[in-house]
């Protein structure tokens, strides 16, 4: 029934199939969000997979609640996130502007247009009256809803408040039987909105639209062929397509996505300050992560496993694998997931340039003059760092912790902290000076690890383990960290010997 239903909506309608356009709209009230992340994203990868347009529109109708610098900071976040809208208030494109204040005329235009052909009415009751509806609602155990008093307004009484500049809004006319629509995701969906709500405001006192009318003059104006939007929506769609049918336009295909919950199946809310796009650049988690992360998290592709990048993922995406199951975000996993595609970047050539110049001036801020050798901030050294660590760290920051301090700092260690563990220490440090003398450039960790194990067989009073603890003394001042084969190819043989010399000579 489905692929049926895909069939036909694209032959009745070739031009919207030629011509796939979809829209992500977030109201400029709050920054973005993982929730918002995962919508946007799911409109990107349907144009991308058909060739299409993705629209970014900012729903900025609810004046009181808007927030400064939130429409900014959103665009910018689906930049840095890799999904940039092709069309948008700062990409400019065809069908601007892209700021619903700045559209206000359409909506008065569709508004009048209602009112005409009698699909719409002014409504002049006050809050107070309003106020009182609901309380009373509330008191029989009610959903509070619209009377719909207005609507049977004479054609004098309502003249005579107009003349009077009685404040008024315009609402729309639900109609009783509603059709059944086909969603993408659901299927056949029905909601007797007029038997369940009252007429709609479709246009506030103050002169700007609500969502409603809105929504459906943008994807109408801006000639959207699909809506990709949240589940939340989809008892409203109704409504939608009746303002469609009211002023004789088509309407998109609808999808409504299932919701983006928490692992405990709670709802993601705003005040959890820790699903903010920007708090996640912050802590250094990666674009890439994020979106393999909300989509790992629920459905709508041919396979499901950690590393797909934005590529895979739009060729991957297949809107008809989507479920109704809401789709459960687990970031505790959101470490596994960065450092996959953390070693994705290092082994990347031209990302790993970034990488490199990044982590030398987090360096440069972290330990500044302490830095006795400069050649650590060359970037062949840092380039080799990042290739033996890749697979092992989540981010680059982690490299600036007091573990991997030895990498950027030469460790005030003395003689007797290593014969302290061993009374051969000496002849380790000497065997150790020799061996990579003896080479023109240090072996790889697996064949350095053979010839420490050979070394260490030749001595009579030490065993391996504290073999490697003199070692890693010597290279480090610590008792922990990667392994003493690693620690010594990430130094070089250069620094590894004076770095042996002068524990001995201290």
């Amino acid at each position: 029934m489905f692929r049926c239903f895909i069939m036909k909506m694209t032959r009745h309608d070739a031009s919207r199939r030629l011509c796939t356009r979809v829209r992500f709209a977030p109201s400029p009230t709050g920054f973005l969000h993982l929730g918002g992340l995962r919508t946007a994203l799911y409109n990107y990868l349907f144009a991308k997979q058909h060739g299409g347009t993705f629209i970014l529109r900012l729903e900025d109708t609810d004046r009181t609640r808007l927030v400064p610098g939130a429409a900014e900071a959103i665009e910018d976040m689906l930049e840095w996130a890799g999904i940039p809208p092709d069309e948008s208030s700062r990409r400019g494109g065809e069908y601007g502007p892209y700021v619903q204040s700045e559209r206000l005329q359409l909506y008065s235009q569709a508004a009048s247009t209602l009112l005409q052909t009698g699909h719409a009415y002014y409504c002049f009751c006050s809050n107070q009256r309003l106020d009182l509806l609901k309380k009373e609602a509330q008191r029989n155990g009610h959903v509070p809803r619209y009377d719909n008093r207005c609507r049977h307004l004479h054609p004098e009484q309502i003249q005579e408040k107009l003349a009077r500049g009685v404040p008024h809004v315009i609402r729309f006319k639900l109609d009783s039987g509603d059709e059944p629509f086909q969603d993408l995701i659901f299927g056949w969906s029905r909601h007797e909105v007029a038997a369940v709500e009252g007429d709609p405001i479709v246009m506030k006192a103050d002169g700007f639209p609500t969502y409603h009318l809105a929504n459906v003059v943008d994807d109408h104006y801006m000639k959207v062929s699909h809506v990709l939007r949240g589940s939340e929506w989809l008892i409203s769609t109704s409504k939608h397509m009746q303002l469609f049918r009211a002023l004789g336009w088509t309407p998109p295909a609808y999808a409504h996505l299932p919701l983006l919950l928490n692992r405990d199946g709670s709802k993601l809310s705003k005040r959890q300050q820790d699903i903010f796009i920007q708090s996640f650049k912050e802590q250094g988690v990666l674009p890439e992560t994020l979106l393999d992360i909300v989509t790992h998290a629920g459905s709508g592709f041919n396979s499901n496993r950690i590393g797909r990048r934005l590529d895979e993922l739009i060729k991957e995406f297949n809107i008809s694998k989507i479920t109704t199951h809401s789709a459960l975000l687990d970031l505790d996993k959101l470490g596994d997931f960065n450092r996959v595609h953390l070693q994705h970047r290092i082994e990347d050539e031209e990302k790993c340039a970034v990488l490199v110049d990044e982590l030398c001036q987090f360096v440069l801020q972290t330990h500044g003059l302490q830095i006795g050798d400069r050649s650590v901030l060359e970037a062949q050294y840092i380039q080799r760092v990042l290739q033996l660590r890749k697979g092992h760290i989540c981010s680059v920051s982690e490299l600036l912790g007091p573990i991997y301090s030895y990498l950027w700092l030469r460790p005030e260690v003395c003689r007797q902290q290593l014969e302290d563990v061993t009374s051969e220490a000496a002849n380790i440090i000497t065997a150790v000076i020799q061996l990579v003398r003896d080479q023109k450039s240090l072996m790889s960790t697996e064949v350095l690890n053979s010839e420490l194990k050979l070394i260490s067989s030749k001595l009579k009073k030490t065993k391996y383990s504290n073999v490697m603890r003199v070692l890693r003394l010597a290279l480090s001042a610590q008792q922990q960290g990667p392994s003493v084969a690693e620690m010594m190819v990430s130094l070089g043989e250069q620094e590894v010997c004076a770095r042996l010399q002068n524990a001995l000579q201290r």
